[in-house]
């Protein structure tokens, strides 16, 4: 069975998109990154990924510096290439230039030892449609609490 440890979680992405698909993808990383992240020093908020090249890259995820990494040590919000099959990208890439979509992180968490990142391909709501999603999920909750109360 795979341990998996998450390290930082998008929340937003969630709140102001709409996921359509979801692939899990891992990181290339440095010696001091992987560290760092072991240590719960990442942050995803603004982070989103774009193909350039044949290779699907992750820019504005911030992993901060290893503190006993001294002049081996990264740059923080340095662009992360991700690890994907030619195929996947290819298709995410023909998806975000027809259906107008973005590709953002909603994950990060180490798999086996190993640094992964739950990928998703969205499409930004708009305020009626967070308000919608907001009713639904209220709506859900109080029906599957009447119907826990009704079974006592």
């Amino acid at each position: 069975m795979a341990e998996i440890k998450q390290v930082a979680s998008n929340r937003k992405a969630f709140h102001d998109n709409e996921i359509f698909e979801r692939v899990e993808a891992g990181l290339s990383l440095t010696g001091t990154e992987i560290k760092s992240i072991r240590a719960n020093g990442a942050s995803i908020r603004e982070a989103y990924a774009r193909p350039l090249n044949d290779e699907m890259w992750l820019y504005g995820a911030h992993i901060a510096e290893y503190a006993p990494g001294s002049y081996q040590n990264h740059e923080p919000n340095r662009p992360r290439r991700l690890l994907l099959h030619k195929k996947q990208i290819h298709e995410w890439a023909r998806a975000i230039t027809e259906r107008g979509l973005t590709i953002v992180p909603l994950n990060l968490y180490l798999k086996d030892g190993m640094a992964k990142v739950d990928l998703g391909l969205v499409r930004g709501r708009k305020q009626y449609d967070k308000r919608q999603a907001i009713a639904k999920r209220e709506a859900d909750r109080d029906i599957a609490r009447a119907l826990r109360h009704r079974n006592r």
